[in-house]
């Protein structure tokens, strides 16, 4: 069964290496960085949607029902997804692009993904936590094209990272306990499954810590910017510069 799903990653690592290629060759003045991101975005918003439908719709439902045997949807978004991870492993190493908390996050999904599907079972609780993982992913892919293209700081960057924050706290952080705690008084998933859910989840935790620092150092800032126009409107309209109703 394993091996035999091997031409499917094989396909879908071609997939997302030609997609790469394709737009490479259309955005000849962007930089290799820039056509990554493109295609993590499109991974993104597709493996969210399948996910979703996944969890939500075609089931089994991961808070209930984890360790059940994968359905065949499942086998397949495990397989586009396990293909895309490949590709940006190799790509984050070859291009020295990304840390060692980075790279650590996409070994264990691949070696998640793999352990689901050599098992046969656990898909369920795979598919859950990458929608959890990549619920956020569009958003960050946003961020840094803002930046790229000098519109980051502005009324939209403030809102994609007020929801960045709040998608991966909500989802990631406290969603994430829930069905770890789940999978971890379930009888059913394997023990070793149950291991590599604590490392995904620690994984997140490291990630929080960052992005926490980031967002209490960017509303210092932000407190600090308002303070300073108010008293310079204050001063202003003390002497007389500003004109009041």
């Amino acid at each position: 069964m394993a091996l035999g799903l091997c031409p499917q990653v094989l396909c879908s690592l071609g997939g997302w290496l030609s997609l790469y290629i394709s737009f490479c060759r259309l955005n000849k003045h962007r930089s290799y960085e820039w056509n990554c991101r493109l295609v993590t975005f499109t991974h993104g918003v597709l493996s969210i949607g399948l996910s979703a439908y996944i969890g939500f719709v075609d089931g089994p439902w991961p808070f209930t029902h984890p360790g059940s045997p994968n359905t065949p949807l499942q086998v397949h978004v495990l397989c586009l997804t396990l293909g895309y991870f490949i590709f940006d492993l190799g790509w984050c190493i070859y291009f020295q692009s990304e840390g060692a908390l980075m790279l650590a996050h996409h070994t264990l999904s691949i070696l998640g993904i793999i352990m689901a599907l050599v098992l046969g079972e656990s898909g369920t609780e795979v598919n859950a936590v990458l929608f959890g993982s990549e619920i956020t992913n569009p958003l960050l892919q946003m961020r840094w094209f803002l930046r790229e293209t000098g519109h980051y700081h502005s009324f939209t960057g403030d809102v994609v990272d007020f929801l960045f924050v709040a998608l991966f706290t909500g989802v990631r952080i406290g969603v994430g306990a829930r069905l770890l705690f789940c999978e971890m008084v379930s009888p059913k998933p394997k023990g070793f499954v149950k291991v590599g859910g604590v490392a995904m989840y620690a994984v997140s935790w490291c990630f929080m810590f960052s992005i926490w620092r980031f967002a209490w150092k960017k509303s210092i800032k932000k407190y600090h910017a308002w303070r300073s126009r108010r008293r310079e409107e204050r001063q202003l309209k003390r002497h007389g510069h500003l004109k009041t109703r």
